[in-house]
């Protein structure tokens, strides 16, 4: 719980200009690690902690995604996520030829399975050769099966540089490396608030108050609250959404050899239903996009009181609900039958109708900033606050971009007026 009460006396308390830490990086999930790494990169020796409200790196967003690396096929021509994904991407792939983490740069196809989705296979076509996604080709119906046997459709779209990776390794990789440069990690530290005074920012945590000169918000699902408690402004709120995998029976002859998606819908920031090989050999169905009333609701029973009702009494949840209702209830029926799952993707790979599910199951939340005005933002959103630094948006495809993002960030922080006051620069 983020707690934005004020201490009066703080101005005097913190006038003190030594503080403990140089920076503290709120989130240990794979964007704040990368944010650490390329700030002790810049300036060795600095004094960086890093907090996180779990016991260990990863565990939310990081460690419940899909797993793919992204190529920057989807996103608006000169939007943050066009720009960092393509070079993150890369990033990412040179980190991990660094580190010894296996991946796969497998391909995707994104199919067409009418007429109707031919104009949004073109638009994405577009966006791809805009945003320089390296090898991108348009696939006849007759080529689809040299890429996938399995897959049917009118036309697809062929990204070979979209791969796979297991992103727990990589923010694993990330705290050895970061540790090894003496940053200091401390978990089980909720943050409550952070209040600014002179030079330095006490940073009150669950487990008691930390000082540093300058602090960077990657807090993911708690993001808004973490700027909020820092002077920012309520807009934009991140409200959760579950989405749901299953996990196909292990079967003699692969799937799928990569990764098949469907034409997404362009008004919702949303893939859609897709079938995923993922490195350790698994092939999931999914994801939904559900709604839920806990940020942690990786079951899907799980409420939390503060998380429903920041959610319910939010303006623009309301105003969302009206703009896309259909797709609200559409979302609820799948989630709530395999069956319609499971049809979603054998429409264009048919042998996932056949092959069967395993019991259970995976789950991840996403954390979308939803505007004021019910617009879900489709945008990484970086804010300054004094002294402070906010990670406010970062879905997909922010592990792919996290490295990307950490440069662009930290190329922001040390340009900051915050940070020259801090006595940083």
């Amino acid at each position: 719980m983020v707690d934005t009460r004020r201490d009066p006396g703080a101005r005097d308390r913190d006038d003190d200009p030594s503080a403990r830490y140089d920076v503290a990086v709120v989130g240990a999930g794979i964007v704040g690690l990368a944010v650490a790494r390329e700030l002790v990169t810049r300036r060795p020796g600095i004094r960086l902690a890093v907090l996180e409200r779990e016991g260990r790196v990863g565990v939310h967003q990081t460690g419940h995604n899909s797993g793919v690396v992204h190529s920057g096929v989807y996103y608006r021509p000169g939007s943050l996520k066009a720009r960092l994904c393509t070079t993150g991407a890369a990033l990412m792939y040179e980190y991990c030829d660094e580190h010894g983490i296996y991946y796969e740069r497998c391909g995707k196809l994104i199919v067409a399975l009418s007429e109707r989705e031919l104009a949004g296979l073109d638009e994405l076509e577009a966006r791809g050769r805009a945003n320089g996604v390296p090898g991108l080709r348009r696939v006849r119906a007759s080529e689809i099966a040299e890429i996938e046997p399995g897959c049917r459709g009118l036309a697809a779209l062929h990204s070979p540089a979209t791969g796979i990776v297991d992103y727990s390794a990589v923010a694993r990789a990330l705290e050895r490396e970061l540790g090894d440069a003496g940053v200091e990690f401390h978990f089980g530290r909720t943050v409550e608030g952070v209040e600014r005074g002179g030079r330095t920012a006490v940073v009150r945590t669950s487990r008691g108050e930390m000082r540093a000169r300058f602090v960077v918000g990657c807090a993911g699902l708690w993001s808004d609250r973490l700027a909020v408690a820092s002077g920012a402004g309520a807009d934009p709120r991140i409200v959760p959404f579950r989405g749901a995998y299953l996990t196909l029976r292990d079967h003699v002859e692969p799937v799928v050899r990569g990764l098949v998606y469907p034409v997404p819908d362009p008004d919702l920031p949303f893939l859609g239903v897709h079938v995923t090989r993922h490195v350790d050999g698994r092939v999931t169905l999914g994801p939904t996009a559900l709604l839920v009333l806990a940020r942690d609701a990786y079951a899907l029973r799980h409420v939390r009181a503060r998380d429903a009702w920041e959610t319910l009494r939010w303006p623009g949840s309301w105003r969302m609900a009206r703009t896309y209702w259909r797709s609200g209830v559409d979302e609820v029926r799948t989630a709530a039958s395999r069956r319609r799952l499971v049809d979603a993707a054998a429409r264009y790979v048919p042998a996932v109708a056949d092959v069967g599910v395993r019991p259970g199951g995976s789950s991840g939340v996403r954390a979308q900033a939803l505007r004021r005005d019910g617009r879900l933002e489709d945008d990484f959103v970086l804010a300054e606050t004094p002294g402070t630094f906010h990670v406010r948006n970062a879905p997909s495809p922010a592990a792919t971009s996290s490295l990307a993002l950490a440069l662009e960030l930290v190329d922001r922080i040390t340009a900051s007026s915050g940070w020259r006051d801090a006595g940083l620069d």
